[in-house]
C-alpha cells in the first residue's frame, strides 16, 4: 500500500512538473511576454501551480474543520491537539478567520489543522466564503455536526462535496444525548451524510462520533468525617475514535489524499488558464476555424481520389486542433490532438461519422466521374455534383471540430499520459473499496 501511495505522489508531481515546464517554455519563447495582457490574466493560476507543487513536496496533509456555528469545530481540533490552542466560547462566531495549527499524531505525519468560520454566521458572509475557500487547499474535510442535520447543514454538506474531496462526518457533543438517541442519530447520519449518494450509507471511517468538549457533571463527594458535598467535574474530551480514525486514514491513503487534492487544483488551475486564454482570443480563433473550414472544404472539392479525400480531412482537422492550441498557448501534441478528435467524433452523435461515411461514399462516386469523364462528358457534371457537395459535407466537419475542439480545451489541458484528469482518474481507478477515496471515486461518477 506505502509503495501505491509513493507511486501515486510521484505521478502527481510529475504531472505538475510538466505542466509548470511547459508554461516556463511559454515565457521564455516570448509567447507569453509578448501579450502582457493574457500573462497578467493567467499569473495567479501560475502561482497556484508553484504554490501546489511545493505544498506536494513538503508532504504536509492540510485537514480544514467546518460546520455550522456553535457545532464544536474549534473545540473539536482542540481535543485533538491535547491543548486549548483555538479559542471557544458560547456565542456564535468565536472563530473570526480561518487559523491554522500544526499537529503531528503519533510523531510521525505532519499535518495542518484549519479551523473555519462557521458557515452560516449571521452578517459574515466575506467569512463564509474565506471559510469555503480554504476547502480548496484541504486534503480531507471534517464536518461537524451536534445532532440530527438541519436542512442548512444538508445543503451546505452538499456544497463542500462539490469540491471533490474526502470527507469524515464528525457527531459532536454525543455527551448530551442518552445512547439511544445517540444510536438513531448515527443511523440518520450514514444516510444524509453521503449526500445524493444516499443509498450507499457512509464508512465507518467516514462518520465518527465524539465529545470535544463534554459538559461539566455534578459529582457527590463523600468525605472521611461523612460529610457529603457536591462539584462539578468536567470529564475528558472523547475523542480517540477520531483521532485513531484519521491516522488509520493518513497511514491507509494519505499520501494518495495529497497527490489526488494536488491534481485537482492543478486541472482547476489549467481549466482556468485556458479559459481565460480563450476569452481573449475568441475572435482570432474563429477565424483560424474559418479559414480551415474553407482550406479543407476547398482540398476536398479538387482532389479526384476518394481515399485521399478521408485522408486529407483528418489532416486537416488534426492541424485546425494543433493551430487552435498554439493560439492560445496550450500544451498539445499530435497524440494529444488526435485522442481530441477521436473524442469528438465519438461524442458528436454520429454527425462527423457520417461525414466520413459520406466522403468516402461521394468520393467513390467522384473518382469513378472523374476516370470515366473522358468517355462521357456527361459525367463531368457528375464529379461536380458529388465535388461541391462533398466540399459542403467536409466545411462543416471541419467548423463542427473547431467548435468542438474549443470546449475540450477550454478544460485545460488536462488530458495525456501525464495530464491532471488523466493521472486523478488512474489514481482513482487503484483504490480500495474500504478506502475513504472510493466514495471519491463515487461521487465523481467514475467507473471501472
Amino acid at each position: 500500500m506505502r509503495n501505491l501511495q509513493e507511486t501515486h505522489l510521484n505521478r502527481a508531481r510529475a504531472s505538475l512538473r510538466q505542466v509548470l515546464s511547459w508554461y516556463g517554455y511559454l515565457r521564455k519563447s516570448g509567447q507569453l511576454s509578448s501579450n502582457p495582457e493574457l500573462a497578467g490574466l493567467v499569473k495567479p493560476e501560475l502561482e497556484a501551480l508553484n504554490s501546489t507543487l511545493n505544498k506536494l513536496d513538503s508532504s504536509v496533509i492540510r485537514i480544514a474543520a467546518f460546520g455550522l456555528v456553535s457545532r464544536g469545530k474549534s473545540a473539536v481540533l482542540n481535543a485533538l491537539l491535547g491543548d486549548k490552542i483555538l479559542q471557544t466560547g458560547p456565542l456564535n462566531g468565536v472563530t473570526q478567520w480561518p487559523r491554522s495549527v500544526r499537529w503531528q499524531p503519533g510523531g510521525k505525519v505532519l499535518v495542518e489543522l484549519i479551523d473555519t468560520p462557521g458557515l452560516d454566521e449571521i452578517e459574515g458572509e466575506s467569512r463564509a466564503d474565506m471559510a469555503r475557500g480554504v476547502v480548496h487547499q484541504a486534503d480531507l474535510i471534517l464536518f461537524i455536526v451536534s445532532g440530527d442535520i438541519t436542512h442548512t447543514e444538508y445543503y451546505a454538506l452538499l456544497e463542500l462535496r462539490k469540491a471533490q474531496k474526502p470527507l469524515i462526518l464528525v457527531f459532536n457533543k454525543i455527551d448530551l444525548y442518552p445512547d439511544t438517541d445517540q444510536g438513531a442519530i448515527y443511523q440518520n447520519l450514514q444516510q444524509l451524510g453521503a449526500g445524493h449518494l444516499q443509498k450507499k450509507p457512509l464508512l465507518p471511517d467516514e462518520i465518527v462520533m465524539v465529545a470535544a468538549e463534554p459538559a461539566p457533571m455534578e459529582v457527590r463527594v463523600e468525605w472521611p468525617d461523612g460529610r457529603v458535598s457536591y462539584e462539578w467535574e468536567t470529564p475528558p474530551p472523547q475523542v480517540d475514535e477520531l483521532k485513531e480514525t484519521i491516522l488509520n486514514i493518513l497511514n491507509r491513503e494519505g499520501r494518495s489524499l495529497l497527490a489526488l487534492n494536488a491534481l485537482i487544483q492543478a486541472r482547476d488551475a489549467e481549466a482556468a488558464i485556458a479559459q481565460k486564454t480563450i476569452d481573449l482570443r475568441e475572435q482570432e480563433a474563429e477565424d483560424i476555424i474559418w479559414q480551415f473550414t474553407k482550406y479543407k472544404a476547398l482540398a476536398v472539392m479538387l482532389n479526384p481520389i476518394a481515399f485521399l479525400d478521408i485522408l486529407g480531412g483528418t489532416v486537416a482537422d488534426l492541424a485546425l486542433i494543433r493551430a487552435l492550441a498554439r493560439l492560445y498557448g496550450l500544451p498539445m501534441t499530435s497524440y494529444e490532438a488526435g485522442k481530441i478528435l477521436k473524442t469528438i467524433l465519438f461524442s458528436s452523435g454520429g454527425l462527423l461519422l457520417g461525414e466520413l461515411g459520406s466522403s468516402f461514399l461521394l468520393g467513390l462516386g467522384k473518382s469513378t466521374a472523374a476516370i470515366t469523364s473522358g468517355d462521357n462528358p456527361s459525367n463531368i457534371t457528375a464529379f461536380a455534383g458529388s465535388a461541391i457537395a462533398q466540399a459542403g459535407i467536409a466545411g462543416y466537419g471541419a467548423y463542427s471540430v473547431g467548435k468542438a475542439a474549443q470546449v475540450y480545451l477550454e478544460k485545460g489541458c488536462t488530458w495525456g499520459q501525464l495530464g491532471a484528469s488523466s493521472v486523478i482518474q488512474e489514481i482513482l481507478s487503484q483504490v480500495d473499496q474500504n478506502t475513504i477515496l472510493y466514495r471519491l471515486r463515487q461521487e465523481l461518477g467514475i467507473k471501472y
